[in-house]
């Protein structure tokens, strides 16, 4: 007898409130990031609320890179294809040949990080499930990894405050970079080869420094990858 090899059929699978509050959610963040007008807004949220299964939350979030973890979960409970844009489709993690980044652990599940650093520095591997790192210095700096904490949909906030310091913070491929930091007679740097797609998630650089700044590199099992690109 011949293999079926016809698709797995999708699953209507009813939404729960916490299905419907992650849309939210997610709609919120990407009003916050100029996405969506307000009667967009009003639109997708009064969607959100009513929504009586699940795949009547996906398309909802279909367009928002805020929204990719969440609709790769959508997804897998129901069968449906993934969204273009996440690995495998073409994105800055299928460029690399890098398909495997997905957070071990849903953001936020892990405590918030914190560092001090004076006159000294050590070597900080971000847990994944890490949604916030805290890090004071003082002439001093870490190296923060954060290569297993990111992942498609995944926002992390890094708040620095430095005097007369600096931090080498390093990312995998495809991490967006947000610098929302103060800082007087100082500046980070973000290295061109850093500079993703979002399709690895979003980190959000807040804080103030004063005489100091921080370097965002590429991780270095990665630069190897990027020809043609400068750090």
């Amino acid at each position: 007898m011949a293999e079926d090899h016809s698709p797995t059929p999708q699953r209507r699978i009813r939404a729960s409130d916490k299905d419907r509050d992650d849309v939210l959610s997610v709609i919120t963040e990407a009003v916050t990031n100029g996405r969506l007008d307000p009667e967009e807004t009003a639109e997708r949220q009064d969607e959100a609320i009513s929504a009586k299964y699940i795949d009547g939350l996906m398309p909802l979030i279909d367009d928002l890179p805020e929204g990719d973890q969440l609709h790769r979960r959508f997804a897998r409970q129901t069968g449906h294809p993934q969204k273009p844009g996440t690995p495998g489709h073409g994105s800055e993690l299928d460029r690399h040949g890098t398909t495997e980044l997905s957070p071990a652990a849903e953001p936020g599940s892990a405590q918030p990080l914190n560092s001090i650093a004076i006159m000294s520095g050590r070597e900080i591997d971000v847990p994944a499930g890490t949604a916030e790192i805290t890090s004071y210095a003082l002439m001093g700096g870490d190296n923060i990894d954060l290569c297993a904490v990111m992942g498609p949909g995944v926002t992390i906030e890094l708040n620095c405050y430095a005097m007369w310091a600096g931090h080498d913070v390093y990312v995998p491929p495809g991490v967006r970079i947000r610098d929302e930091t103060v800082n007087i007679m100082a500046g980070n740097e973000i290295h061109r080869a850093a500079r993703g797609d979002g399709s690895n998630g979003t980190l959000i650089l807040k804080g103030f420094s004063l005489m100091a700044g921080h370097d965002v590199r590429l991780a270095k099992g990665y630069r190897a990858k990027d020809q043609g690109q400068l750090e």
